[in-house]
């Protein structure tokens, strides 16, 4: 009986251990942009899974003040410039968000369009685009340094 007993709370120990090294991963809001007519904004997300990943980009358009929009590209290492992770966002009218970056890792995964509180969102993206304003290191670095 002891030896169960025992055989449980190493099973426990091995367990509580392995969950205490579980790499965290990072899922913050860097950047929303308004589209020009004040209705919808782009919301940029970065996920962070620590030294020996890559950090990934999600867009999601939503409406107003929302937490959340609807995912509608999901961007692998995307760099703004040779040091700057991550992308930039801004809008080519009421309905279309540009989403630009210098390059990807992996391919892009996107959606030409989604639907936002009635409206169809076309989203467009531009790679090759540089910003050499754009400082070093991941975005939410860059948002708590500040």
């Amino acid at each position: 009986m002891n030896w169960l007993r025992f055989s449980r709370f190493l099973a426990t120990l091995s367990l509580l251990a392995c969950i205490g090294c579980w790499p965290l991963i990072s899922h913050d809001e860097v950047a929303r942009v308004s589209s020009p007519d004040g209705q919808i904004d782009a919301i940029l997300f970065e996920s962070n899974g620590g030294a020996t990943t890559s950090f990934l980009y999600e867009v999601d358009p939503g409406s107003k003040q929302s937490r959340r929009g609807k995912q509608v590209a999901r961007l692998v290492g995307a760099v703004r410039n040779a040091q700057a992770f991550g992308v930039d966002l801004n809008w080519k009218n009421d309905h279309t968000p540009v989403i630009q970056c210098l390059h990807t890792e992996t391919p892009p995964e996107m959606q030409s369009s989604v639907d936002v509180d009635g409206r169809n969102v076309q989203i467009v993206l531009h790679t090759g685009i540089e910003d050499k304003s754009a400082p070093a290191g991941g975005m939410l670095y860059n948002l708590r340094k500040r």
